[in-house]
């Protein structure tokens, strides 16, 4: 499955974005679907999932409650809603997406093989 990420940009702290993450060709059915982010000089780290089918998410500690992941089944794609964004936001977040993702894997980058190009988030304090 090929993945387009899009949505990025430079935003004030507090506030808002939403970033997509497109499939052509092809659909979501049966993939798990997750955002990655990597700051500069940092490891690339999740910051949440959905399982398709189920719609069951996944979220990393730190966006819980500010970010939501959703799915559009319609237009084959999946939305990261970043709310109440912080300067630690800061990074290039990938989109990211399997068939064979375990639920204990989720959070494993190593556990996708499919990766969208990255789109620049920048949150100025």
């Amino acid at each position: 499955v090929q993945l387009q990420a899009s949505g990025g940009g430079l935003v004030q702290a507090g506030g808002s974005l939403r970033l997509s993450c497109a499939t052509s060709g092809q659909t979501f059915s049966g993939y798990v679907v997750a955002w990655f982010r990597q700051a500069p000089g940092k490891e690339r780290e999740f910051v949440a999932g959905i399982r398709w089918n189920s719609r069951i998410t996944s979220y990393e500690d730190s966006v819980k409650g500010r970010f939501t992941i959703s799915r559009d089944n319609a237009k084959n794609t999946v939305y990261l809603q970043m709310n109440s964004l912080k300067p630690e936001d800061t990074a290039i977040y990938y989109c990211a997406a399997d068939r064979g993702v375990i639920s204990s894997s989720i959070r494993d980058s190593r556990a996708y093989d499919a990766w969208g190009q990255g789109t620049l988030v920048t949150v100025s304090s």
